[in-house]
């Protein structure tokens, strides 16, 4: 038995395709929401933070929380302990997750031109002529992005990737399916003992990569007959630091026989390996109208692996919280347009959950109280000792943390 893996732009019939294999094989149908359900179960993440690992919009804060990582790992995860049993049709962007080296795989492609998609887009959803075009390029986007992320390919369908590249537009849903169900009948996508034991290895990788992101680590990580190698892809001072730190949470992975580590292609490049610091919050937004000041303390935050994002007004700072959702904000009172006060009530009114920490060089007695009545964290005067910011930034993350814990 086999399985296969549908990946398609959108508009290009997918659903009625997969709805017909679905009832000519009797296959189980895994599609991504279903395995964003098991992969935050698994994480303890929001399924909104992991189904955005499929969008080519990265948070600002992502290189210091690695969060994209972390969903995708967990992902891996989901759909590797699935592909524990055959009879799987695999919907979406995930089943790009299985390595080439499962063989028994038949991997599928659905696309059409624009055109076709349109008119598509304007009989099951009546959307007109511009609204179809403009969500059929952002999801192409996203699509492009995630391929690109995977296979460092910017065509994401490029036949290299499928074993069947269906053009949408010159088959019809029958078509498609008599296709798919003759490429189905193949020795080449059979199950074999070799094949089952990929998945085993997938299935280790992907407990290996989970390990090292509970640890606050990234690492590249191929997996062979339980032989772990580990690929380190960022620039790091002390390197056989760093890999006896990784040697000693692979090794206590069941399943590993062995771990070793090499210098990835990316190790020489500029960027530096960062380990997150749990004890930190690695997603703080700064709030203040004063730019030479706020561009330095970002950098002095930065300098103590806290990620810090920037922003110059009260509208900017809600913008930001409505799509990236800092832990922390340290926020000024005196700025143009929304002031701080203001500012602080309407992130407490939707986002009760981010510590709020108000930084200001104007600010009076009456202007404290009403900031602690409405719930900020602390209330701090400028200029500010970089170490009592640094521990109060800690102390609102362990307020954080605790409630988290308290959730879970």
């Amino acid at each position: 038995m086999s399985v296969i893996t549908v990946f398609s732009g959108n508009f290009c019939k997918e659903d009625s395709v997969i709805q017909e294999v679905t009832g000519s094989t009797g296959y189980k149908l895994v599609t991504d929401k279903s395995l964003v359900g098991d992969a935050a179960g698994l994480s303890g993440m929001a399924e909104g933070k992991i189904e955005r690992a499929f969008s080519a919009t990265t948070s600002v804060f992502n290189k210091f929380t690695h969060e994209k990582e972390r969903a995708i790992a967990y992902l891996r995860l989901a759909l590797a302990e699935t592909l524990s049993d055959d009879n799987l049709i695999v919907s979406g962007l995930s089943g790009q997750l299985i390595p080439k080296e499962v063989s028994h795989v038949l991997r599928v492609c659905l696309i059409a031109d624009l055109k076709f998609r349109t008119k598509v887009a304007a009989e099951e959803q009546g959307l007109s002529e511009k609204e179809a075009v403009k969500l059929i390029h952002n999801e192409d986007n996203d699509r492009a992005a995630w391929v690109y992320a995977l296979f460092g390919n910017k065509d994401p369908w490029a036949a290299s990737l499928y074993d069947i590249v269906i053009p949408m537009d010159k088959k019809d849903v029958a078509e498609a399916t008599t296709l798919i169900m003759k490429n189905l009948d193949s020795e080449v996508v059979k199950t074999t003992e070799s094949s089952k034991n990929t998945v085993e290895d997938f299935l280790l990788a992907a407990k290996v990569e989970v390990a090292l992101v509970k640890e606050g680590h990234s690492a590249g990580v191929n997996v062979k007959d339980g032989s772990v190698k580990l690929s380190i892809n960022k620039h790091v001072l002390m390197l056989s630091r760093l890999e006896e730190e990784l040697k000693s949470i692979v090794s206590r992975v069941p399943g590993v026989k062995s771990v070793d580590t090499k210098v990835g292609k990316g190790f020489h490049k500029t960027d530096v390996y960062r380990k997150i610091d749990l004890e930190t919050p690695s997603k703080v937004l700064l709030v203040d109208d004063e730019r030479e000041f706020v561009q330095t303390l970002s950098e002095r935050l930065i300098m103590r692996e806290m990620g810090s994002a920037v922003t110059y007004d009260g509208e900017s700072a809600l913008e930001l919280i409505s799509k990236d959702e800092p832990e922390v904000m340290i926020l000024d009172l005196k700025m143009p347009g929304i002031d701080g006060i203001e500012t602080l009530r309407r992130v407490k009114e939707t986002h009760p959950e981010i510590e709020v920490i108000i930084l200001t060089g104007h600010g009076s007695e009456a202007d404290r109280k009403v900031c602690m009545d409405l719930g900020a964290f602390a209330y701090l005067h400028k200029p500010v000792d970089i170490e009592l910011l640094s521990d109060t930034l800690k102390k609102a993350n362990e307020k954080i943390q605790q409630k988290k814990g308290q959730k879970g």
